[in-house]
């Protein structure tokens, strides 16, 4: 009962999050019809998602699901890297199978994959689940310090894209941007204070139990990249998680390729686009329902994409991977993992 109320309140987030996506940029997609003089009845933004899905270029879509499933098998050669110190080989089709499953199980409730994956691997492997999850969390570990890495790489690149848009307001006047904005410095001011106080604090702070619990999770993480060094080729290692975000970043770069109103954007643009996206990921939603189309939305207004065409080529990337890649994924991995183990006695956890 507890994970289908999960489910429920998850699906109902990025469902409402979908909903009033889809209902500015409608709201602004009908304003533009009636500035261009374009009868109401001929406006419609389902209709026009269905014809800028009609013009995909079919061949950047096929170099998006490469660049996907390259990034599956980095890191499922990553995940066998994990369990070799602890002596077990466990094979590379059940390290792909169950990171698919996972992406599958991402869909119906935010999170539920990393649990999905790590317990299909343990059964099948017959390796303890504890054992199993330690290593998802070097995993975690290193996509988290990839992604650190991105974002640094995007603002370093397109760091005054980013400024000149927070300078001059959504709207694109001048004078009204978000840094003239009395509460936006407010809140700025007060994190700074806040930041101040804190270090100033920080002995006081420190014997309060859930700044311990904290800092408990950076000694972890500090362990945890640790014992990237103690592997057998950590150069190996790292090259594959370069490799996965690579593959994540290109991911990207293709589908902005694959659709018209954005294929001229540069290689940065892509890379600043990619950041917004991917931390539409991470906000808990199914499988980034809404949350994703949102800050993709929010990505591609800084390169003068219009709401409409960024609507639509967030569904794009949204249906090739998340729904189209993920679900088929899924299945064939529901199917395959018992056939390609039926010799071995599973082990029930």
């Amino acid at each position: 009962m507890k994970k289908i109320i999960q489910f429920i309140l998850f699906a109902g987030l990025g469902s409402v999050i979908l909903y009033l996506v889809y209902r500015s940029q409608n709201t602004a997609f009908q304003e533009q019809c009636r500035l261009d003089g374009v009868p109401t009845d001929q406006c419609s933004l389902p209709d026009k998602l269905l014809h800028d899905f009609s013009t995909v270029n079919i061949g950047w879509i096929l170099m998006v699901v490469l660049a996907f499933t390259l990034s599956n098998l980095f890191r499922a050669l990553r995940w066998q890297m994990l369990h070799a110190p602890m002596g077990y080989q466990i094979q590379l089709s059940n390290s792909m199978l169950t990171i698919l499953l996972g992406y599958f199980a991402n869909l119906g409730l935010p999170r539920m994959g990393e649990v999905v994956r790590a317990g299909s691997l343990a059964r099948y492997e017959r390796i303890p689940l504890e054992k199993v999850m330690g290593t998802m969390v070097v995993d975690r570990l290193m996509d988290f310090l990839c992604l650190g890495l991105v974002v640094g790489l995007a603002f370093l690149f397109q760091g005054g894209v980013l400024l000149e848009f927070i300078n001059r307001g959504p709207s694109g006047g001048s004078g009204g941007g978000l840094l003239s904005n009395p509460i936006v410095l407010a809140i700025l001011a007060l994190g700074f204070l806040g930041l101040v106080a804190a270090w100033l604090l920080r002995n006081r702070l420190m014997q309060l139990v859930v700044f311990q619990k904290f800092a408990g999770i950076i000694a972890g993480f500090r362990d945890g990249l640790r014992s990237v060094f103690r592997l057998k080729n950590p150069a190996l290692f790292i090259a594959l998680s370069l490799g996965i975000w690579l593959m994540f970043y290109l991911q990207c770069y293709f589908n902005l390729k694959a659709f018209p109103p954005t294929a001229e954007l540069s290689a940065g643009a892509a890379l600043m686009v990619f950041v917004f996206g991917t931390l539409g990921f991470v906000i808990p939603s199914p499988g980034g329902m809404g949350t994703y189309h949102a800050l993709c939305i929010a990505g591609l207004s800084l390169y003068q994409i219009n709401g409409g065409d960024a609507f639509s080529y967030a569904n794009i990337s949204f249906f090739a991977i998340q729904i189209f890649y993920n679900i088929v994924g899924g299945v064939l991995a529901l199917v395959l993992l018992p056939i390609i183990n039926r010799e071995k006695t599973p082990n029930t956890l």
